[in-house]
């Protein structure tokens, strides 16, 4: 296939149009923003970390990339972020939140993909056997507090029972990758990256081949779920 014919396909297989939900959750009302494959076969669900929403650029990246590969992406804002609040509940009330739109997800039929960021990570990987997801991807998982490594959260990410993958900054104080246990799960890294893959100006690669260091690892992972 060409390149022209490549890109054209691609094209078709995005709609380019932003479609937003309010849902009714056991934790309050939590919005669904979502960036649709126009031939969807799967569903990137994608919650936001403890200190910000879903303008990360992470989440972002990923919500202008994944629906030219099939993927239907969904970013999700928690009641509390919805409602205005600034510091996140505690994670009891973060996975109610979650299960009470999951049916939502599920809505168009296709197999969903639990994701977020950070706080979001370990939301999907707490829930994802119970809700039956497809897969867990795991963006900046804190497996520690920074400083605190002895405070590990890998039973969490261990625990998720499903295909996951986590890409992590390689300068993330939550967790290097390096840090990481052996485990049924796909790592890969961010070089240089920070907790939101931020890289300084003095690395050597660029911002945008960060994300699509992001992207192209998520891509991948996307495809070889059936």
């Amino acid at each position: 296939m060409t390149d022209v014919a490549l890109v054209a396909e691609n094209t078709e297989n995005t709609e380019n149009t932003e479609h937003t939900e309010h849902i009714e959750t056991g934790a309050g009302t939590a919005r669904l923003t979502w960036h649709r494959a126009a031939r969807a076969r799967l569903v990137l669900a994608l919650g936001h970390g403890a200190g910000g929403g879903i303008e990360a650029r992470d989440l972002q990246a990923l919500a202008r990339v994944l629906p030219a590969h099939g993927v239907s992406v969904a970013l999700v804002e928690q009641p509390w972020r919805v409602a205005g609040k600034k510091v996140a509940p505690a994670p009891k009330t973060l996975d109610t939140g979650w299960r009470g739109l999951w049916p939502a997800l599920e809505k168009p039929g296709l197999p969903v993909i639990a994701g977020g960021r950070s706080a979001g990570a370990r939301v999907a990987c707490r829930t994802a056997t119970g809700l039956g997801a497809a897969a867990v991807l795991a963006l900046a998982f804190p497996l520690h507090p920074p400083g605190r490594p002895e405070k590990s959260r890998a039973d969490e990410l261990l625990g998720a029972g499903v295909p996951t993958l986590v890409v992590q900054g390689g300068k993330d104080p939550f967790g290097k990758p390096e840090e990481f246990p052996d485990g049924p799960f796909e790592l890969v890294e961010v070089p240089y990256g920070d907790h939101g893959f931020a890289v300084p100006k003095r690395a050597d690669i660029t911002q945008e081949q960060a994300l699509a260091t992001l992207t192209d690892a998520v891509v991948a992972f996307a495809a070889a779920r059936k």
